[in-house]
Formats: structure tokens, C-alpha cells, sequence
């Protein structure tokens, strides 16, 4: 199981890492003109630059604590903090009535809850 829930980390790092970098190294006009990121249009730069900051930070605290040692708490959290902005991700695709994007974070929702949940609990670093 201990396999199982490295697998989901690193998948969902590399999820948010590539997605975050992306935030913060377009404009908002690029990342809007991006398919499937339209909703970029409804947030300020400043915004979306922090949302992606928060993103790589996530990505980064889902893997280096478990691989280093180093506060191991961090990964349950980093987990609790993806929860967190693919609730806000849904809510803004609901908002502008996008629904197939909302199923994508829901996905991401439910791999980071198993993540927090386990790393929290059974399979505690």
C-alpha cells in the first residue's frame, strides 16, 4: 500500500508542478488564450501567479519531506492544501458553468484526500 501512495504523490506532484510553473511563467493573457484555461480570464495576475506558486509549493510537499526525512508532516498537509484548491478549481468551473474540467478535479480531490488520509494515519512517514 506504502507503494500504492508514493505513486499517487509523484503523480499528483508532477500534475501540480507542471501546472504550477505554467501559472507563473505566462501572462494572464497566455495562460487564457491556453485551451481549457479560460477561467484565468476571471482572476488578476496577482492571483494567479499565487496560485501558482501555491501549486509547486504543494508539489514539492508532497514528495521532498518523505524523500528526505525532513518533516514528514509537510506531505499530509501539502495533501490538505491540494484538497483545498481543487475545491476552489471546482467552484470556479461551476461558476462558469464548465463541467467536464470539474471532473478532472474532483479526481485530483480524491487522490490528494487518500494521500492526507494516509500519510495523516496508517502510513504515516
Amino acid at each position: 500500500m506504502n507503494v500504492a501512495i508514493w505513486i499517487i504523490q509523484v503523480l499528483l506532484a508532477l500534475v501540480f508542478l507542471a501546472g504550477g510553473a505554467g501559472k507563473l511563467a505566462k501572462s494572464k493573457e497566455a495562460l487564457a488564450a491556453t485551451p481549457n484555461m479560460a477561467w484565468a480570464e476571471d482572476f488578476s495576475p496577482p492571483v494567479l501567479k499565487t496560485i501558482g506558486a501555491l501549486e509547486v509549493l504543494a508539489a514539492l510537499g508532497l514528495v521532498l519531506p518523505g524523500l528526505t526525512g525532513i518533516a514528514p508532516v509537510l506531505t499530509p498537509l501539502a495533501a490538505v492544501g491540494v484538497v483545498v484548491l481543487m475545491i476552489g478549481a471546482a467552484a470556479t468551473h461551476a461558476r462558469r458553468k464548465e463541467w467536464l474540467p470539474i471532473a478532472f478535479n474532483v479526481v485530483l480531490l480524491l487522490l490528494a484526500a487518500v494521500v492526507a488520509w494516509a500519510r495523516f494515519g496508517p502510513y504515516a512517514f
